[in-house]
């Protein structure tokens, strides 16, 4: 299938392409600012489905709304129309399509005029009406505000909220382009309305105050939760944001004559992961917790581990090492202790259940 993307270098149009050329059953050209209108007819005659993104959100004279928006859109129907032939469309209109301002005005002529060539030829149109769109390679200053908040914030340059409260309805570039794939595959038999899913919703306060977390994260190490819904698509979109000289940050570590302890990252309500070295011989732990449970894992050497019930003095001991992957796990009201039994330094991946208190550290001194 000859896909045609309008717009391909902006903001949408780049993650589009990223991913259509990535799929082996799609062949993609390209429509772009500058490029004749000449160009276009040859690149409509070849295509099989066109996805129209090309447009003007924030021009330097308010006349080029009507220019990029609906004359552009006009041309690619009246060429369409000459070819005689039944060419799909994707067309990205815009929620403020109602709202009666000049972008919305262009976009709603838009509409109009594909769907007049829909009514002469039977093309297929589908229009989207998003409302902001975020995600990697946004323009700060241009596209949206969560592109301003992630650069400004990300660099420390000042941000500025003038109504804490005014909330945003979002969609993320990812679910974006899945649901013009989704349209693509199913083509003829798609919906004239398509709205991208799910719509997220946070106000400009929120926002700010979540992206300073990530900000603040390397510093704390406390990560936020990243993995799922708008947390998630929001923390993409700030890293995406980062610099090269960005790309790396320090952790605070601990060496003493035993070895070395480093704090790697911690989680609000899922404890912290750690790493700590180990000298041949030596002996870490001596110790027990009332309600913190850890998990171990040696990555290089070998361990023994030494348990001892507090109230039945019963003992028990696990030798474990790089050379048979398991995870051992420290028990509330047993003293345990981990001593390096091989002959080179030990390193082990550690996990707590809670973040370590200084002022409460369940952490009581005994011997196994």
């Amino acid at each position: 299938m000859h896909i045609l993307v309008t717009g391909s270098k902006g903001f949408i149009g780049q993650n589009l392409v990223v991913e259509l050329s990535s799929i082996q059953t799609y062949t993609v050209d390209t429509f772009n600012r500058g490029d004749s209108f000449e160009i276009l007819e040859s690149k409509l005659r070849k295509a099989d489905a066109v996805i129209h993104l090309a447009g003007e959100n924030r021009p330097s004279d308010s006349k080029d709304f009507e220019i990029g928006n609906h004359q552009l859109t006009k041309l690619i129907c009246e060429a369409i129309e000459k070819l005689e032939k039944k060419i799909p469309i994707i067309f990205t209109s815009s929620t403020q399509a109602q709202d009666g301002n000049l972008y919305g005005a262009s976009k709603l002529a838009a509409e109009n005029a594909l769907h007049e060539l829909e009514d002469k030829t039977g093309c297929p149109v589908t229009i989207y009406r998003l409302p902001g769109v975020f995600g990697k390679w946004s323009r700060p200053n241009y596209n949206s505000v969560v592109a301003t908040f992630c650069y400004n914030i990300a660099n420390g340059l000042p941000i500025q909220i003038n109504d804490p409260k005014k909330s945003l309805p979002l969609v993320y570039i990812d679910d974006v382009i899945k649901s013009f794939i989704n349209t693509l595959q199913s083509i003829e038999k798609s919906d004239k309305w398509i709205a991208v899913e799910p719509i997220y919703s946070i106000t400009l306060q929120a926002l700010a105050d979540q992206l300073n977390l990530f900000f603040d994260s390397r510093n704390t190490l406390v990560s936020e939760r990243v993995g799922s819904g708008l947390t998630r698509a929001l923390y993409s979109t700030y890293l995406s944001f980062l610099s090269p000289e960005q790309f790396t940050y320090s952790i605070p570590f601990f060496p003493d004559e035993r070895g070395m302890f480093a704090e790697v990252l911690k989680t609000k309500d899922s404890g912290q992961f750690s790493f700590f070295t180990t000298l041949p011989g030596v002996t870490r732990g001596q110790h027990f917790h009332h309600s913190k449970s850890e998990k171990f894992l040696i990555i290089r050497g070998q361990a023994r581990f030494r348990f001892r019930n507090l109230i039945t003095n019963k003992k028990f001991e696990v030798l474990s090492s790089s050379d048979e992957l398991k995870v051992v796990e420290t028990i509330p009201g047993w003293v345990h202790d981990i001593t390096n039994v091989g002959e080179n330094e030990m390193i082990a991946m550690l996990w707590a259940n809670e973040i370590f208190d200084r002022d409460e550290p369940d952490t009581i001194s005994s011997e196994v």
